[in-house]
């Protein structure tokens, strides 16, 4: 073929010898490339078929997912409509954006965000700093046994439900005969009734939380700090830095990713503060501090039967929550480089 083409290219006057030798060119050329494509197509299909029994395991999930996650998606149409179970989410009136405005109008619409938004940062400001103080304290421990203890005896709360949470939650905060309660007497003081006080509510449920869950959410900050790369600790050492340094020059900005990431999804829940939980702690005494969207969305929905104003609060919600989402990703990516896209 070589030869060829040195024959063509030296006799230009040869007819057809400038296609030729272009098409000769060509072939050469691609040859390599169809080469490498075909052996890329091969080794994809290798691996699918290696992964073929993971997939199996995946099918379930993915189903599950579709089928209680996508599909019902289509039911958010009956916000935009006067719906009636007897005409069908079909055959009810459209009414465009009247349930919106119905709830923007509403005068528990500043009253159910103000709460939400509160217990929500709230959360984050408590929440989200103390399980990575956790992480560094456990990863700074060396006695073994203790370490093992103190992890298993932080990581058990989380196990508890959350009616046995709220039970206990009652037990404890009982003025006539809860453990504080009877605690406070033995010095002369009087419990107050911190359930019925719309101000306590937002600290009792943000608190009980971080006692129930902060064990287990530092479980993801101390993987992240046994992947740091022990050399680090060691040129620290060799260098005179104390135990603090280490922790505010090695481990901090190593956990800066991780936390991050964290903090995304945190942020994109924002509107979703827990439905249970409210719920079953919320009485009509601590009603103004206790009302968040999530009750309300059950109220209107299930007590009230007014679907179509349900579904339009629920999306709203929603669509904030992607809006927030999507500013603080991009806000983490523009400032720590760091984001879920």
């Amino acid at each position: 073929m070589k030869e060829m083409q040195r024959v063509i290219v030296s006799y230009p006057s040869f007819k057809g010898g400038g296609r030729l030798a272009n098409r000769v060119d060509s072939q050469i050329a691609l040859k390599p490339s169809v080469i490498s494509s075909k052996r890329n197509k091969k080794s994809t299909m290798k691996q699918f078929k290696k992964s073929i029994p993971l997939y199996v395991l995946l099918l379930p999930s993915i189903v599950l997912l579709i089928c209680f996650t996508y599909i019902p998606m289509y039911g958010i149409i009956i916000s935009f409509k006067d719906y009636s179970p007897v005409l069908g989410m079909w055959g009810s009136p459209w009414v465009g954006f009247k349930h919106f405005i119905q709830f923007f109008n509403s005068y528990q619409f500043e009253l159910t965000i103000k709460n939400t938004l509160s217990i929500s940062i709230y959360s984050i400001l408590v929440g989200f700093p103390l399980p990575i103080a956790l992480a560094i304290l456990c990863n700074q421990m060396r006695a073994g046994m203790f370490k093992k203890v103190f992890q298993v005896t932080t990581y058990l709360p989380h196990f508890i439900s959350t009616m046995v949470m709220c039970g206990m939650i009652l037990l404890f905060l009982s003025p006539s005969s809860g453990l504080m309660a009877n605690l406070l007497s033995l010095v002369g003081i009087e419990m107050p009734n911190v359930l019925a006080k719309p101000l306590f509510f937002s600290s009792i449920y943000v608190w009980s939380d971080v006692w129930q869950h902060v064990g287990w959410d530092s479980i993801i900050y101390l993987a992240a700090l046994s992947a740091i790369n022990p050399t680090y600790y060691e040129a620290a050492t060799m260098d005179g830095a104390t135990r603090m340094q280490k922790i505010l020059h090695i481990d901090i900005p190593l956990l800066l990713p991780t936390a991050m990431i964290l903090l995304i999804l945190r942020a994109g829940g924002i509107l979703s503060v827990g439905f249970e939980k409210v719920l079953l702690l919320q009485n009509p005494l601590n009603l103004t501090g206790s009302e968040v969207i999530s009750t309300y969305v059950y109220k209107m929905g299930l007590q009230n039967f007014q679907y179509s104003l349900s579904t339009a609060i629920g999306l709203f919600n929603t669509v904030v929550n992607v809006i927030v989402l999507l500013f603080v990703n991009w806000l983490s990516k523009r400032m720590t480089k760091t984001s879920l896209l």
